[in-house]
């Protein structure tokens, strides 16, 4: 007989109210099992509008202390293309403590309180930044000299983050269902997405509209920002909090129990999954790929084709516009047919994108047609890229040690990209490459090569690509047709 999973849209609906359910207490209480634990369905469903919840608040916060207003305000300093790329390129190079992250993570008894503990001080440290605006608006400091504090606080708080993010991810691992996890994602990236589209275009007007011009109106908002930030951590607190210590000693014991020998293969390296292998192979070359043109399309509307703050922060809505209405049509197709198909398919959409940026310009046909359809496009189908990827990495991770997998994904995307914007920045200064346009078609190529390993990584629910089409397409396969009407004869 056949069942039918309830949707993510239908798991948040019926839950209860969020503003009527009361928060964790201090001592909140972690799942003890002597297995892997089960959580209810009603701590399950509170939980995801809780996560729902913090990531609108932290997609905000993110888009103040990175993005366009960040490359904005680092451009009014007189910011360096190669400080642009240490911009983009810090937060990924720190990415190589994630092992260290999942260390550490992994001996706690609880992910709630160790990410509350990474994470609060990591966005505290933003209000040192405001204090130097402050300064630098009221005396007679170098602009260069705030650009050196600017990167060294974005320098600690990701190292921080970095510490941080594989237990994070566990723990969505852990309270995510296996069946909902891209309808879940989908529709949390979708209300992320939606603060997105309002939060970009009205934080770049009331910069450019402060009186006391736009280094002062950075200021400001990132202190309001710093705020919206704890109120996102605030949200973790209706999250069911997770002891990793039980996942790891509940499915030791279920392994030892059904067969004493398998017990030993958890001593195997993670570097003998051949599958897992192949995976960070396309990840890092994409990552690298990506990154050696991503940080640089704003920086040439913003330099190059000297569009106003407005126009770019708008195109930055469009980004998020098409995340919203994509991701969940992306999430419902990724939990019917697998991850691996999506990616193949609009990996090769996404890779030669940044050839189109070649035919804009600053004519009005460009302004208001051509840009807007490259960042839709980006948007749309990107969206499919990022909520794969982390998918995919679920369905791979063994239960019993997720974290591990996890860090040593994000340390080898982390390494690749941090050296893909540094080389990006570095290369964009070259008159032999020809500029931002060269820099641009040389991240198409290696774009499309680092789809190659990805032909060959196996995942569980992964189907073949021809099934993928026919969940697209309108129409049906001429076979499908006979079939049918031979069923109906």
């Amino acid at each position: 007989m056949k069942t039918v999973s309830p949707s993510a849209e239908e798991l948040l609906e019926y839950s209860p109210p969020i503003e009527v359910i009361k928060p964790l207490p201090a001592s909140a209480p972690i799942i003890k099992t002597d297995s892997p634990p089960k959580i209810s369905k009603q701590a399950t469903r509170i939980s995801l509008k809780a996560s729902t919840i913090d990531g609108v608040f932290a997609t905000i916060f993110s888009n103040i202390t990175g993005g366009v207003l960040l490359v904005n305000f680092l451009l009014q300093l007189g910011a360096t293309p190669v400080e642009i790329g240490l911009l983009s390129s810090i937060p990924l190079l720190v990415n190589f403590l994630q092992p260290l992250g999942a260390y550490l993570a992994d001996r706690t008894s609880s992910r709630h309180w160790y990410t509350l503990a990474i994470f609060g001080p990591s966005r505290l440290l933003w209000l040192i930044l405001v204090g130097g605006i402050a300064w630098f608006c009221y005396s007679d400091t170098k602009s260069h000299q705030l650009v050196t504090w600017t990167l060294g606080i974005i320098l600690v708080t990701n190292i921080l983050g970095a510490l941080g993010g594989c237990a994070w991810f566990s723990w969505m691992a852990a309270l995510v269902p296996p069946s909902l996890r891209g309808r879940y994602f989908g529709l949390r990236n979708s209300a992320a997405s939606l603060a997105n589209l309002f939060s970009v275009p009205v934080l770049g007007y009331v910069i450019s509209a402060w009186p006391g011009g736009g280094i002062q109106g950075y200021g400001v908002i990132l202190f309001f920002g710093v705020i919206i930030g704890l109120i996102s951590l605030a949200c973790q607190f209706w999250m069911v909090d997770v002891n990793p210590q039980v996942y790891r000693s509940g499915k030791a014991s279920s392994q030892h129990e059904e067969n004493p020998g398998s017990f030993q293969s958890k001593t195997f390296s993670i570097l003998n999954d051949i599958n897992f292998l192949k995976f960070l192979l396309y990840v890092g070359v994409w990552t690298f790929a990506m990154n050696l043109s991503a940080p640089f399309f704003n920086l040439y509307m913003l330099e190059n084709l000297s569009l106003e703050l407005t126009t770019v922060t708008i195109y930055a809505s469009l980004i998020a516009g098409a995340n919203l209405v994509m991701l969940v049509l992306w999430g419902k197709l990724a939990d019917r047919v697998g991850n691996r198909p999506l990616l193949l398919l609009v990996g090769v959409l996404i890779a030669v994108t940044p050839l189109f940026w070649l035919g804009a310009g600053a004519d009005s046909i460009s302004v208001w047609i051509w840009l807007p359809l490259i960042h839709i496009v980006s948007g749309g189908f990107g969206a499919a890229i990022d909520l794969c990827n982390s998918n995919i990495q679920m369905e791979m991770a063994p239960l019993d040690r997720p974290s591990q997998y996890f860090a040593i994904a994000a340390a080898v995307t982390g390494v690749s990209g941090g050296l893909g914007s540094a080389a990006g920045g570095f290369l964009a200064q070259l008159d032999i490459i020809g500029g931002l346009p060269g820099l641009f078609a040389l991240s198409a190529a290696l774009r499309l090569m680092a789809l190659l390993p990805l032909i060959f990584v196996r995942e569980p629910r992964s189907k073949p690509i021809a099934h993928l089409m026919e969940k697209i397409l309108p129409f049906k396969p001429k076979a499908e047709l006979v079939s049918t009407e031979k069923m109906a004869a």
